[in-house]
């Protein structure tokens, strides 16, 4: 009995999957950042263009940038360092997406002047916060390895956003008549 009950489940699954219920719910839950909240990943999944994405992966960026800052100098009592840890790691992973849109952008060839300026003066920002860490940041033997893949992060994603300036379709002209 128990041996057809779970052939039967295992049917309803395969039947499942062949019709699409599942890979579309699976793909879905892969699809959704670790490192975003879900109100950050609906954000992004509600924002109608590219600009506004990358705006958002920026925002969060700093958000982040800031709550690590605020760590460091209100330490929690427990898990401080995975703490660190996990807003640096964080970080990166939005500056990256930011950075991957922009390249999703061009190959559109869509407007995004907006978050490519956007992407250059926070990437110079963040950079100068994240050097300042990296010359004297207290507890740096705790995230030394994280804030150094953000520190190349953050130049790749400048260098980037430099190149994107030029490659950027300039804007439409209006003609008078």
């Amino acid at each position: 009995m128990k041996r057809r009950l779970s052939v039967v489940i295992l049917s309803v699954v395969v039947i499942a999957g062949a019709y699409g219920a599942l890979p579309a719910r699976v793909a879905a839950q892969r699809a959704e950042k670790d490192y975003l909240s879900s109100v950050e990943a609906e954000k992004i999944r509600d924002a109608e263009t590219t600009n506004d994405r990358i705006k958002l992966f920026l925002t969060f960026a700093e958000d982040r940038l800031t709550k690590f800052q605020y760590e460091l100098e209100h330490p929690s009592s427990n898990k401080h360092t995975e703490m660190l840890n996990y807003l640096m790691n964080s970080y990166i992973g939005c500056v990256d997406d930011a950075a991957d849109l922009i390249q999703l952008g061009l190959e559109k060839q869509d407007n995004i002047r907006q978050g490519i300026d956007l992407m250059a003066a926070k990437s110079k920002d963040f950079l100068e916060i994240l050097k300042k860490f990296s010359a004297a940041g207290p507890e740096l033997e705790a995230y030394k390895d994280n804030l150094d893949d953000a520190v190349e992060g953050t130049e790749d994603a400048l260098r980037e956003a430099e190149k994107a300036r030029k490659k950027a379709a300039p804007p439409p002209i209006r003609r008078k008549n």
